[in-house]
């Protein structure tokens, strides 16, 4: 397996090593490329109010939130008790983001999915992605009795209600299945038939895309968006996937479609970035 930072070392994981991989996950997905309608390094992708410098501005804000997030989560259980104070934590590193990005939502899914894999990994050293996303899952699952009354007016709120799909607390309460079982694997595959790491990684993109409700494109673009980038995702992954001359002529065939359409994938990027902080956490546990 490719670790994606040599300079972490093979000992445990403390929790400041669980904050750096977190951030540099988010670092990684924001600079793969292309992305479809993503900000990369190409540009901002249908996103008017993002740029990369400002993701990596805002990913490297967030560190402090991952660290307290891992500290707090040391030799605990789920619980209701932890599972507010991960949630106030996470709603300061919301207003980290914002100072940083100049008010853009940059990673407010990334903190709530990649947060609660940080939690589970300080809670469980060295455990395998399917304990990880099964203890975040247990975390999720209770409420948030302190969580602000705005929440349920969030355009992820209001795409849940509408189009009746998941969302992010309700991937995270079924254990994150589109990370363990279309992004890890997707990842993994591609590397052992001999893709480069960045066509490796676009293929996991592609996998979480071709089946995914986002949230994010049903927001911009409704079902239309959605099954463009469902269908455009899939077409990738049948020619061969990034690696392959036809394989990334559909990615850029999707790009465009997205663009056309003002719809990115957001929600399928925060599932990239904790399929890649799961992944290079296994280098190091």
């Amino acid at each position: 397996m490719r670790c994606a930072h040599a300079l972490i070392e093979d000992t445990a994981c403390d929790q400041s090593v669980l904050a750096d991989l977190a951030v540099n996950a988010l670092i990684d997905e924001a600079c793969l490329t292309p992305k479809p309608a993503l900000v990369d390094r190409r540009g901002s992708g249908a996103h008017r109010d993002l740029d990369l410098n400002t993701m990596l501005r805002s990913a490297r804000a967030l560190r402090p939130t991952f660290l307290a997030l891992a500290r707090a989560s040391v030799n605990a259980e789920p619980s209701q008790r932890l599972r507010e104070q991960l949630a106030r934590i996470g709603r300061e590193g919301e207003v980290a983001m914002l100072r940083a990005t100049g008010g853009s939502n940059a990673h407010r899914g990334a903190i709530w999915i990649v947060g609660l894999l940080v939690a589970a990994a300080a809670m469980n050293p060295a455990s395998d992605p399917e304990t990880l996303c099964s203890q975040a899952a247990a975390i999720s699952r209770f409420e948030d009795r302190f969580a602000p009354s705005s929440i349920a007016s969030t355009h992820g709120a209001c795409v849940i209600q509408r189009f009746g799909v998941a969302g992010a607390r309700g991937q995270a309460a079924e254990g994150f299945p589109h990370v363990l079982h279309a992004g890890l694997p997707a990842l993994r595959d591609s590397r052992s038939k001999g893709a480069s790491e960045n066509a490796a990684r676009l293929d996991a993109l592609a996998a979480i895309i071709a089946t995914l409700d986002d949230t994010c494109l049903l927001h911009r673009g409704g079902r239309v968006a959605l099954e463009a980038a469902q269908s455009g995702a899939l077409e990738v992954l049948q020619a061969g996937g990034a690696s392959q001359r036809e394989g990334y002529a559909a990615l850029l065939r999707l790009d465009r479609t997205l663009l056309e359409l003002n719809a990115s994938p957001g929600g399928a990027a925060d599932l990239l970035a904790a399929t890649l902080f799961l992944d290079t956490l296994a280098c190091v546990g």
